[in-house]
């Protein structure tokens, strides 16, 4: 008797190994449903190379949403469904939502003068920059994102060491280096001013804990809990302002509800969230950078000479909120699919790690149930 579950077995093996790839582990193909929507075997293989492949970084949860139903999901020992897992700049898409709906209330417009009252000075040229340049990383405020040192960029300060407790009035206080609108400069510092003009358009108070407790209930009562993203929390300075470029965490479950829901225009089961223009607006390029939009990546080449985020392997308007040490959604809507994959990988690892979820999205391009 002990001898058939090995016989059993044994055909199965052979054509792994005709087809020179060695077996899937148990787990791999447990991780992907019987009807993916793709070939499983090849899906089961390509989420596994995340999990395995050292090169990569450490993947903590993949996860494969296809036409509104989870088809597949897997996670690093130690991490699970009820996990959160930070966003890191992946969090800006959210902050680009919860402005969105700032703007359909009425309380922001587009392309006013912005209430920030450090810009409101006369003959303070910072007055003349506009929402819509904010949320296209086309302020034209001086800014150094990433550098050698590290400490000394302008994103590490405000966030851990002279800006860290007020992080609106570190970033606000920059001058400007370029024309408002004429220079695209990727900015974590962009979204927590956004962050800041979304809490004082609910409340004036500079009380932080009034600040934090206002934006906290606007960002659950109109988002997080539409979308059915219970995990979700968000992290405030000491000053009560949203870390909106960074500090939010939810679920890999959770994560993937919010691309869904952006997949779908804006809706939730059919539910209208926000317009629809305004996922139209997120997802159109920048006048500055085709392959960024309002808070969110783009499937087009950068300006700074960057090919398209999966070159000849996705349509074109797939998008994607991507966040520091490999944090990805990615969105496209003409295959009905969202792909998320939460973990840590440096620099240097991710482009393969790109190319690793590229295999993914590439199984379902013409792929039929």
């Amino acid at each position: 008797m002990s001898l058939i579950a090995p016989l059993a077995l044994l055909p199965a093996l052979m054509a792994c190994h005709s087809q020179g790839q060695p077996p899937l582990p148990p787990e791999a193909l447990a991780a992907v449903n019987d009807h993916p929507g793709a070939p499983r075997e090849a899906l089961a293989r390509a989420i596994d190379t995340l999990f395995t492949e050292r090169d990569l970084g450490e993947t903590r949860a993949l996860l494969v949403m296809y036409k509104g139903r989870i088809v597949a999901e897997r996670y690093a020992p130690g991490y699970g469904q009820n996990t959160p897992l930070i966003g890191w700049s992946m969090s800006k898409s959210v902050t680009g939502v919860l402005v969105g709906l700032l703007v359909a209330d009425g309380r922001l417009r587009l392309d006013e003068s912005i209430p920030v009252p450090a810009w409101q000075r006369p003959g303070d040229p910072r007055g003349e920059i506009t929402l819509r340049q904010l949320l296209q990383m086309r302020s034209g405020l001086r800014h150094r994102e990433t550098g050698d040192p590290t400490r000394d960029t302008d994103t590490v300060r405000m966030l851990f060491t002279d800006g860290r407790d007020d992080m609106a009035a570190y970033a606000e206080a920059q001058p400007l280096e370029h024309e408002p609108g004429s220079t695209w400069v990727y900015s974590t510092a962009t979204a927590v001013i956004l962050s800041d003009i979304a809490t004082r358009a609910l409340t004036d108070s500079r009380n932080p804990a009034i600040r934090r407790e206002t934006m906290a209930d606007y960002l659950h009562t109109r988002l997080f809990e539409p979308l059915g993203m219970h995990s979700a929390v968000a992290e405030y300075d000491a000053a009560g302002t949203l870390e909106g470029g960074s500090m939010i965490h939810a679920t890999a479950r959770d994560w993937a509800k919010f691309g869904e829901f952006l997949r779908l225009g804006g809706t939730v089961q059919g539910a209208r969230i926000v317009p629809s223009d305004w996922v139209s607006f997120m997802t159109t390029p920048s006048p500055r950078n085709p392959g960024y939009g309002a808070q969110i990546w783009l499937n087009r080449p950068q300006v700074d000479g960057h090919s398209e985020l999966l070159p000849g392997r996705a349509p074109k308007n797939l998008f994607a909120a991507i966040g520091h040490l490999g944090q990805y959604i990615l969105v496209s809507p003409d295959q009905q699919l969202t792909v998320v994959r939460l973990g840590k990988s440096l620099g240097k690892e991710r482009p393969a790690l790109m190319s690793r979820l590229g295999d993914i999205v590439a199984l379902y391009v013409g792929s039929e149930e």
